[in-house]
Order: C-alpha cells, then sequence, then structure tokens
C-alpha cells in the first residue's frame, strides 16, 4: 500500500492480480488522516474492495443440508414441477439417511455405504438412491459448492438382478390379460387397460388426451401432452420422441369407438361437459392412484402378480414383438428415446419362444 496527499486528504493505493484475467489492477481509497489508524482502516477497506472485485465466491465447507436447499432452489426454476416434486422427496430421504448437518467435503464412500446399508432397503432401492445422491454432488460441484468429488470414482452400485432377469414379471402372456379383462368389473377401468394395452400409451399421456386427439378421420391418436398426476396439470411429453401419432390399428380403433360411446353417456347420466377423451364422473381428469391400486389388486388376485400401469406398456410390446413387428417400428410407437428397454422385452420374448418351439420339436420323428 502506498499513500499520496492530496488538497489536504490523502490517498490510499494497493495493486493486486485479478484472479480471472491475471492483470494487474488497482484500487484506492481517500481519507481525512494518515495516522496509523488510518492507515489499519484504509488498508482493511482496500482489501475488501480487492475481495469484492474478483466476483468469486470462495468454496467453503458446505452441509448436506445447505447443498440440498441450494439444489432445490435450482430445479423450482429449471425443471418441470412433476421432476422437483419426485426429487424434492427423494432428497427428503437423502437428508435422513446421511444428516443435513453433514460436511459434503468429510463424507466418505464407507459413510455413504454404511448408512445406505442401515436403511434396510433393497439393492434396486439404493441404487436409485445412488443415481439421486451422485446427479445432486455432481451439480454441487459444477455450482462451485463442492470443490472435490473425485469420491464418487469409488462408489459402486449395489450388485441387484440385472433388468433382465425381472422383465418377465413386468409384462403379461396372452392368456393372462384375457383373464385380467375378464375379471374386471370396472367399466372406465377395463376401457382403460383394453386402450392402453393396444395403443402403448403411457397412463398420463392417455389421461391427458382430449376427444380431438383421437382423430378417427386420420386413423392415428395425436399424443403432445402428459399429465401430471401429483400437481395435476398437464405438461409436456417425457422426451421430444415422446410427441407423435400412434396409428389405430382395426382393434385399437374399435375400442376407442366404444370408450368414446361410453363417456358421452357417462356425460349425460351425471350432467357434465367435457373435452376430455376418458374422464371422471364429474368429468375431471382419471386418478393414476385409483386405477393402479385396482390394477395391482386385481392381477394379484387373479393372476398371483402384481403389476402396475407401465406393465400393460411392457405387454403392449411384447404381443406385438411376438407378431413379428420390428424393435424400431415398436420404439417409435411406444415414444422411446431408445429401444433399450423394447430390447430387454425382446431378448426375454425371443428365449420364450426358442423354449416354445423346442419343446414342439422334441417328439417329432423324421425318419
Amino acid at each position: 500500500m502506498w499513500i499520496e496527499e492530496r488538497n489536504g486528504k490523502y490517498k490510499f493505493s494497493e495493486r493486486y492480480e485479478d484472479y480471472l484475467t491475471g492483470q494487474i489492477k488497482k484500487v484506492s481509497v481517500t481519507l481525512e488522516k494518515n495516522t496509523a489508524q488510518s492507515r489499519k482502516m484504509a488498508q482493511r477497506l482496500l482489501n475488501e474492495r480487492i475481495a469484492a472485485s474478483q466476483e468469486i465466491t470462495p468454496v467453503r465447507e458446505i452441509t448436506f443440508g445447505e447443498l440440498v436447499e441450494e439444489y432445490r432452489a435450482n430445479q423450482k426454476l429449471s425443471v418441470k414441477e412433476a421432476t422437483y416434486t419426485r426429487n424434492y422427496h427423494t432428497c427428503n430421504t437423502m437428508l435422513q439417511l446421511f444428516g443435513k448437518e453433514t460436511i459434503v467435503s468429510r463424507m466418505t464412500v464407507n459413510y455413504i455405504n454404511k448408512k445406505l446399508l442401515e436403511s434396510g432397503k433393497s439393492p434396486g432401492t439404493l441404487n436409485e438412491y445412488l443415481t439421486r445422491f451422485r446427479a445432486l454432488i455432481r451439480w454441487g460441484y459444477k455450482n462451485d459448492l463442492i470443490e472435490d468429488i473425485r469420491f464418487l470414482d469409488k462408489l459402486d452400485n449395489f450388485k441387484d438382478r440385472p433388468h433382465k432377469e425381472k422383465i418377465q414379471d413386468k409384462y403379461l402372456e396372452q392368456n393372462e390379460l384375457n383373464i385380467l379383462l375378464s375379471q374386471m368389473e370396472q367399466p372406465v377401468w377395463k376401457f382403460l387397460t383394453q386402450f392402453m394395452t393396444l395403443s402403448g400409451l403411457r397412463f398420463g399421456e392417455a389421461a391427458a388426451l382430449h376427444k380431438a386427439d383421437v382423430d378417427f378421420k386420420s386413423g392415428v391418436i395425436h399424443i403432445s401432452q402428459t399429465l401430471d398426476s401429483v400437481n395435476q396439470v398437464l405438461t409436456t411429453p417425457k422426451s421430444l420422441c415422446s410427441i407423435r401419432d400412434v396409428y389405430m390399428q382395426p382393434e385399437l380403433r374399435s375400442i376407442c369407438s366404444q370408450i368414446s360411446l361410453y363417456m358421452k353417456k357417462q356425460e349425460v347420466l351425471n350432467g357434465v361437459r367435457t373435452n376430455l377423451f376418458f374422464h371422471s364422473r364429474n368429468g375431471n381428469y382419471i386418478q393414476f392412484y385409483a386405477f393402479n391400486k385396482y390394477l395391482r389388486n386385481l392381477s394379484l388376485k387373479v393372476l398371483g402378480k402384481s403389476i402396475t400401469t407401465h406393465a400393460l406398456r411392457h405387454t403392449h410390446a411384447s404381443l406385438l414383438l411376438e407378431n413379428g413387428v420390428s424393435i424400431d417400428t415398436i420404439s417409435r410407437r411406444l415414444g422411446h428415446e431408445n429401444s433399450k428397454v423394447t430390447r430387454e422385452i425382446y431378448l426375454h420374448i425371443t428365449k420364450a419362444l426358442e423354449k416354445k418351439d423346442n419343446t414342439q420339436l422334441e417328439n417329432v420323428k423324421i425318419l
């Protein structure tokens, strides 16, 4: 620091190197006196100005709770409401597991694994927590809240059964589907089950449909939005690939006609008017949780296994595969960004068909 006298006052100056550019810059402050106390005050003011001019937030020892709070504030502005809500609850779980007062920079792989295992959750669930935890930590690193994330390289997933081994429990065989439909006594849920199985639509896509989206003239169903079942609002589909037209094959077209007629009768009976293709008695959106519960309970009762609404989408893919439809065609129809899920189903179906073929050939005698 150097001092210059000007017009009875004193100018205190200091040079410093700008952290971002490497250039030498200068800051100054003018005071009335040049005493030991003034020099001390000038140095403090100069240091504050230098720090402010650097425009850098130094990395500090942030707690896990503070990191989650910053992450949520960012997500509130940058992601869909449904995504924010899902991640909000996942973060709550992680806060309970790892502790909001835990300093992130002091977390170790051993600590993380220990806390996850103590939860008693299945390997599949723990791996879902790990996926969200990694995303959270990487977000903190990219936003200068965490300085070192090399420990993530040592954080392995828990061993779980490969997805392809479990896929067989996530769709219905043709005979299982027939049994399930024969036992359905709720007309709307039966129609919805038939519709989703024949179209491959996600529940949210089906629930969001307006009457005009089921285009009988063109013979397609227009998919351009989906229902966020948590917040009961319409939002954009899962991905760009999900915005699509689904061809109405004769069987699907017939079911759509029956649904349209039934829903019109319900409007008259209940004294409501709505633009929705599927709707509740009061003309509002159909409820995911009610349908999913009905489907799970009935399938467990009549089939011995509990399925979800998404199993109907897998069932659609498996039945098309059995009928010789190509994987790429099915993926486009389902609105998949890639055909990974379809290929997993395909592998299982192929093995099942090979086993069936071998059984038929086992007792055949040609010579």
